[in-house]
């Protein structure tokens, strides 16, 4: 008995050596051999696997970044978490320069604060703004705007991005955004952009993707674009175009003048990191100047004489013409306050002809009778 155990241990071992052997050399043959280089590039990135550079983590942004070295230029590589510092290390590595990429950071381009855009309805459902934009159009009557759900919050890494309580927006901290995109993938409404800024992370931007047009806009949120042009036609850049009922203002070309800013009727156009201006509102109509004590007595004289000449048809008997028979859905209309017949016969078929009124008649019934006055 112990004989068949140890022949059946020998066997097994045997199998199983045998089966190794064949995997070491199947390994050795068809090996991938990995460039040592991506390692060195994986360790110097941030490790962050954000998805912002546009690869599937930082493995593959290193793998990117050999290849494109080996190609001779790492243009149009870029991490938005490490930054120009991060990509001058990566460089080095592969023994290249760097390119100089300008900084980016993430805008909401919305200012339908609770203010600016009141709320219609209440929304009771998910507090997701990706279920939210599809059942609904939201609390408001803007279907661009923001929904304030905080997709954008939780997608987030590295806590850039918030809502504010009082305007039930989204606002982004500049100093902590990395440009990863990660929040304006998260938004239904696509109101996040991904825009780039000056070396203070400031520039001109649109707060609004309203492409109504501006009357519609308007009654929905008192911050959002109209569409006038008023924006484009003061900027010497020639920065700023206005499709679709919409302003959008081209950062590469924006030499942050600001004289958009100054032209917009609504504020919807600001500068990153300032103070936003207040809505401009149209003037007050100006009063009427009041009548001096002296010239009182003399209105007061002439009040009645005022009444006694008043030429509208309708607040003194006139005489009318029919030009065709009165129906009785007419004479009904008119029964009780003037006498129709004159002494004639109420048939439908009765020829009418010339009659005074002895009380007002209305316009109304002017029209709809067909009257035609001989004294208006």
């Amino acid at each position: 008995m112990t004989n068949v155990i140890l022949i059946a241990v020998c066997v097994l071992g045997a199998i199983g050596l045998i089966a190794a052997l064949v995997l070491w050399g199947t390994a050795k043959k068809f090996a991938v051999k990995e460039d040592p280089r991506i390692g060195q590039v994986q360790e110097a990135l941030p490790g962050a696997n954000c998805g912002g550079c546009g690869f599937p983590g930082c493995g593959g942004m290193a793998a990117a970044c050999v290849k494109a070295a080996d190609h001779g230029s790492l243009e149009g590589l870029s991490c938005p978490v490490g930054g120009q510092e991060c990509m001058n290390k990566v460089a080095a590595i592969l023994g290249m320069e760097a390119a100089v990429s300008a900084p980016k950071v993430a805008v909401v381009r919305c200012n339908g604060t609770c203010e600016n855009r009141p709320r219609v309805v209440e929304y009771d459902g998910v507090k997701n703004c990706r279920i939210a934009n599809t059942t609904a159009q939201g609390e408001t009557g803007c279907q661009y705007g923001c929904l304030g759900c905080g997709d954008c919050v939780a997608a987030c890494q590295f806590g850039a991005i918030k809502i504010n309580p009082a305007t039930g927006l989204p606002e982004v901290d500049r100093t902590k955004c990395t440009a990863c995109g990660a929040c304006a993938k998260a938004c239904p409404r696509t109101i996040i952009e991904i825009r780039q800024v000056d070396e203070q992370k400031q520039g001109m931007v649109v707060t609004c993707m309203n492409k109504d047009k501006g009357a519609v806009a308007n009654k929905v949120c008192a911050a959002s674009c109209i569409g006038c042009g008023k924006c484009k036609n003061v900027c010497g850049a020639e920065a700023i175009t206005v499709e679709n009922n919409l302003s959008y203002i081209d950062a590469e070309k924006c030499i942050s003048c600001r004289a958009c800013e100054e032209a917009c009727p609504k504020a919807c156009i600001i500068m990153l990191g300032e103070p936003r201006k207040e809505i401009k509102k149209p003037a007050a109509p100006a009063a009427k100047p009041a009548a001096s004590s002296a010239a009182a007595p003399a209105a007061q004289n002439t009040a009645p004489a005022a009444k006694s000449t008043n030429t509208r048809p309708y607040d003194k008997p006139i005489e009318v013409k029919f030009d065709a028979p009165l129906l009785p859905s007419q004479q009904f209309m008119l029964a009780g306050t003037v006498d129709l017949v004159k002494g004639e016969s109420k048939s439908e078929s009765a020829e009418v002809k010339d009659y005074d009124f002895t009380a007002p008649l209305p316009v109304s019934q002017q029209i709809l009778l067909g009257l035609k006055t001989k004294n208006a």
